[in-house]
């Protein structure tokens, strides 16, 4: 299974757990791909900004994460680097937990559910699990985040899986672009351009 390359940017609609907007910039690298985004949205009526400065390696493995969020009462920056074999250090310190993640997962971004699916390149009928240093937007905190994906048939030229994460309880399946970009996120976001 291989995506098309990504398109030069692409946005987001947030819609159901927040109001707001998402755009990413996709830059070929030598090692792989530059992913800059920003996401604005308003959840729990409280309005936030976060940006992110994703750098993968030519497998989809995150290697270096640069996360800057703002809200009303300041603004942080949270840096994440691994090593492409399953090791994180976060803010510069070695961070355990996240042993054998491959992936970020941003809780404000509807984009970065494209890294596993391109890492992982399930055939249709195959599942795999994607733990992932999840990075929340209200405070930045890093966690490890359980997630499953499941290929499914394809529908033409739109990809669908499966995906659960336990930890919240939530399943729905995702739909992605040829390109291996998210289109319906149910709950959360759509593709706009």
């Amino acid at each position: 299974m291989s995506f098309a390359a990504p398109p030069a940017s692409a946005a987001w609609s947030h819609e159901g757990a927040r109001s707001g907007f998402e755009v990413a910039y996709f830059e070929p690298a030598d090692e792989g791909y530059h992913l800059r985004g920003c996401t604005t949205a308003v959840e729990h009526d409280v309005p936030w900004i976060v940006g992110y400065d994703i750098t993968v390696d030519r497998a989809w493995k995150t290697r270096r994460t640069v996360v800057t969020a703002r809200w009303a009462t300041g603004a942080r920056t949270t840096v994440l680097e691994a090593d492409g074999e399953g090791h994180w250090w976060v803010d510069g310190a070695e961070a355990g937990d996240l042993d054998g993640c491959l992936d970020v997962d941003l809780e404000s971004s509807a984009m970065t559910n494209t890294l596993p699916v391109h890492r992982l390149a399930l055939p249709p009928g195959r599942r795999a699990s994607a733990p992932a240093a999840y990075v929340r937007a209200d405070d930045l905190a890093v966690e490890r985040l359980e997630q499953v994906y499941e290929h499914l048939v394809d529908n033409d030229r739109r990809h669908r899986y499966d995906y659960s994460a336990r930890a919240f309880e939530f399943a729905c399946t995702l739909v992605y672009d040829e390109s291996g970009l998210v289109l319906s996120y149910p709950g959360i976001a759509a593709r706009t351009a």
